[in-house]
């Protein structure tokens, strides 16, 4: 217990608290703006409104040409801040035009990508703009991060979600579903200008500045691709559920059941958002890392128990919050408990530190095989036992997953010197 109380005053010292305190307050703040979509716009345009959102809530880690993750490992490593300034404006003019590539890429497949439900087109070509909204947001993020400005990130967290709550209002009260759209686009470019201001330096490149080479673009597509085929396993069962039910109503179900459970993933992300500047600078020191690995587990394993006990017990109570018709889905909400404690406990620590190590395209591995595994039991599943289905072949693949990502890490680690 002595060596997880300095776990925790590591934690504080790195300004963890500001960012586990914001991401709590975002989570909250991001949970209250979907129950406010749910109040104001229609099941039916919700659903295709949330369907849109979850097919570009996938490519978004590839927005940028994944630029920001390159920033955030690379710039971890760089040792003078002016450093880290050059690279960062460089990511951040080259990366727009790439996510502004992307956007007329997902117009013209748009006629494919919503081929069953031929409502939801414009939706997705809306929501597409905000591929470059929030891929300037997130660099913004990553930069304060690397200058180690954990503070500053953590009001932008806040930020973004406190304004992400008043447009949503805003815009499903007067505007339905149309409204809440504009939200989701305009709230990211508004916040990146509100925190642009901090950059002390001007926006303009040094002559000894050196353009990153084929292995920073190499990483960052990897490691964006990575996230691209995790957030897809995220969004899959949506998606799936959408073609194979045909039921958009059912996709505004699946949607608000998997809402508090993917949403306690916010407590791993806090930490290793935290950590993982120090993570890499000191990835080859074995003793730091696998003392940080011993107590990551071990503070995990216990939230997890305590999570899935309550949940457990106050399903009726959690599930009635949104409405007394998703109580009867309460077993697929505890499916997914289950396969998110995995999550917790191994995934999330060791597919950062396959990052951190430099391993990223291993991650990709990884959701790729997963993907493959998912596709095939939901449409086994699905047609059989509806969202159930959905959720049993999660909770499998997480727990796939996590213990691969244990096993490939410890592969890899032990040849680093």
């Amino acid at each position: 217990m002595k060596s997880l109380k300095l776990f925790f005053i590591d934690f504080h010292n790195r300004s963890g608290l500001n960012i586990l305190t914001s991401t709590i307050i975002a989570r909250i703040l991001s949970f209250f703006a979907s129950w406010i979509a749910l109040q104001f716009i229609p099941s039916f345009e919700l659903g295709l409104v949330i369907y849109a959102v979850n097919i570009i809530s996938f490519i978004i880690p590839i927005s940028g040409f994944g630029a920001p993750q390159g920033l955030l490992r690379y710039g971890a490593l760089l040792n003078t801040e002016n450093e880290k300034y050059q690279l960062f404006y460089f990511i951040l003019k080259r990366g727009s035009l790439y996510s502004i590539l992307l956007i007329v890429l997902i117009f013209i497949l748009s006629p494919i990508l919503s081929n069953k439900l031929n409502d939801v087109q414009p939706y997705l070509i809306t929501i597409s703009l905000s591929i470059l909204t929030l891929f300037l947001l997130e660099s913004l993020k990553v930069f304060f991060r690397i200058l180690n400005q954990n503070q500053i990130f953590a009001k932008i967290e806040i930020t973004y979600n406190v304004l992400l709550v008043v447009f949503v209002f805003l815009g499903a009260y007067f505007f339905k579903e149309k409204g809440y759209l504009a939200a989701i686009i305009i709230v990211p470019l508004i916040t990146f200008f509100i925190f642009l201001n901090r950059i002390k330096k001007p926006l303009k490149f040094s002559n000894a500045f050196q353009k990153p080479s084929f292995s920073f673009w190499k990483y960052s597509f990897f490691t964006g691709l990575s996230n691209v085929t995790s957030q897809l396993l995220i969004v899959l069962d949506i998606i799936l559920i959408g073609n194979i039910l045909l039921n958009p109503e059912m996709v505004t179900i699946y949607k608000y059941i998997s809402i508090i459970p993917f949403s306690i993933l916010f407590l791993p992300r806090a930490i290793l958002t935290t950590d993982f500047v120090s993570l890499t600078k000191n990835y080859s020191d074995k003793i730091y890392i696998n003392k940080y690995i011993k107590n990551y587990i071990l503070l995990f394993a216990i939230i997890s128990i305590a999570l899935l006990i309550i949940t457990f017990l106050f399903t009726n109570l959690i599930l009635g919050f949104f409405g007394e018709e998703f109580v009867i889905f309460k077993q697929s909400f505890r499916v997914l408990m289950i396969g998110i404690s995995s999550i917790l406990i191994l995934r999330g620590l060791f597919g950062n530190l396959l990052s951190v190590i430099g391993k990223a395209t291993i991650n990709y591995w990884i959701s790729l095989f997963a993907i493959i595994v998912n596709l095939i039991s939901n449409y086994i599943l699905i047609p059989k036992y509806g969202i159930l289905g959905a959720t049993i072949t999660s909770s499998i693949i997480m727990w796939l997953t996590s213990i691969l990502s244990v096993a490939l890490f410890y592969f890899y680690y032990k040849n680093i010197k």
